[in-house]
């Protein structure tokens, strides 16, 4: 399998969204460099990903990436992160291996009772053929990439900066649905109904976030006891790119907290 290994110090397994390539989140993966040791990798089904994918084992295949590369990096246990889709990937191996994971990080994550609603099982029908609307539909994210920047011009470069980004990496629409339709087969919800590890959230400001509401990110705290949930000022669903190394700082903050907290529990 194909993955990144970068930075140094504490260990963090991070899982890509529904677009599946790891690039879109390399903002992201840049700064958490600068203060941890970032694992990565595309899914499974993504070519560039050299993974093992079989879909009739469905969305295992994407859990399962974790532990390969946590073996790869020579790591028996590590920090687990996800975002939005990558975040019930996440959950999924917290819930199956707890010990291989010493904190969770669920990033603007859906939860184990998520669904595709009208829109999404509108794309499902014919990815393909709606992948304009999709891209169109993405236009409206410039809101909160503008937000998250000081002035109109500041804004527009970031936009332009992910758009070069996004169009280098192409997602595919029919990799993106499958990935839909296994999730919504893998019956999480009645698989992760307890989360015993130190758990944070994190999500954008719920005016802004209309990919993955933050109110069903939340839906986590029912899950993971004394979970922390924190919210990313002045971003959406693209947080972990418009504004980077502030969510650098609030994750390695926490992985490196958590670290501590277990230590003290087991010198106790």
């Amino acid at each position: 399998m194909q993955i990144v290994d970068t930075g140094s110090g504490s260990p963090l397994v991070l899982v890509p969204g529904v677009q599946g390539r790891w690039e879109w989140m390399k903002p992201a993966v840049d700064a958490l460099a600068l203060r941890c040791r970032v694992i990565t990798f595309s899914l499974a089904d993504e070519p560039t990903a050299r993974a093992p994918f079989d879909e009739s084992r469905g969305f295992s295949c994407y859990v399962e990436q974790i532990g390969s590369a946590m073996d790869q990096a020579g790591l028996q246990q590590a920090a687990v992160g996800g975002i939005s889709y990558g975040g019930a990937i996440a959950a999924a191996f917290a819930a199956r291996h707890p010990e291989r994971v010493s904190s969770l990080i669920l990033v603007s994550a859906l939860p184990p009772r998520w669904q595709p609603d009208a829109r999404a099982r509108l794309y499902l029908k014919a990815p393909r053929l709606l992948s304009p609307l999709f891209f169109i539909r993405s236009v409206f994210l410039y809101r909160e990439i503008a937000e998250a920047h000081d002035g109109v011009l500041q804004g527009a470069l970031a936009a332009l900066r992910h758009a070069v980004n996004v169009l280098r990496h192409m997602l595919s629409p029919a990799r993106m649905a499958r990935r839909v339709r296994l999730l919504a087969a893998a019956g999480l919800a009645g698989e992760i109904t307890r989360l015993d590890v130190p758990t944070l959230l994190i999500t954008g400001e719920d005016r802004l976030d209309s990919v993955v509401p933050p109110v069903r990110t939340r839906e986590y705290l029912a899950i993971c006891p004394g979970a922390e949930c924190v919210t990313l000022p002045r971003t959406g669903h693209l947080g972990l790119i418009t504004r980077a190394g502030e969510f650098a700082r609030i994750v390695a903050t926490f992985i490196d907290g958590a670290g501590a907290r277990e230590n003290r529990r087991r010198i106790g």
